[in-house]
């Protein structure tokens, strides 16, 4: 008689991506240099850059465009648990009409100890320090 083989009980750790428009090819410039290490994620993103990393091979669940409501959306996973990471990469020199949004984010990150990269020496610390 064949045993039944043990299901892995180890869910994937969610992830958000999101970056300005004048950071998104970086993001997707980094997304591609680490493919392996975000298979190991299941990704969220705002709605242009989830659709960007989308064409670079990964699946992404998208949530609104940032200025639309996406940066409050992904905010809201991570109150709620169901995020464990943020990679932001921000446009620091750019003026943003969605900038309370992303503070409310940023802020939510800090209140609930939710690692928030915002460049790309921090996100693969990220990805390489967050067991996937």
């Amino acid at each position: 008689m064949k045993k039944n083989a043990k299901k892995s009980s180890k869910k994937k750790k969610n992830i958000a991506l999101i970056a300005h428009d004048g950071k998104k090819a970086v993001l997707v410039s980094f997304v591609r240099d680490h493919l392996e290490d975000f298979k190991h994620f299941t990704l969220i993103g705002t709605g242009n850059t989830g659709r960007l990393i989308q064409a670079a091979g990964l699946k992404v669940t998208r949530k609104l465009s940032g200025p639309l409501g996406g940066d409050a959306q992904i905010a809201a996973e991570v109150a709620t648990g169901k995020c464990q990471g943020v990679i932001f990469f921000r446009d620091p020199l750019g003026m943003h009409p969605h900038d309370p949004d992303i503070s409310m984010l940023m802020r939510i990150c800090d209140v609930h100890n939710v690692p928030l990269a915002t460049n790309p020496a921090t996100a693969e610390l990220l990805i390489k320090g967050l067991p996937g």
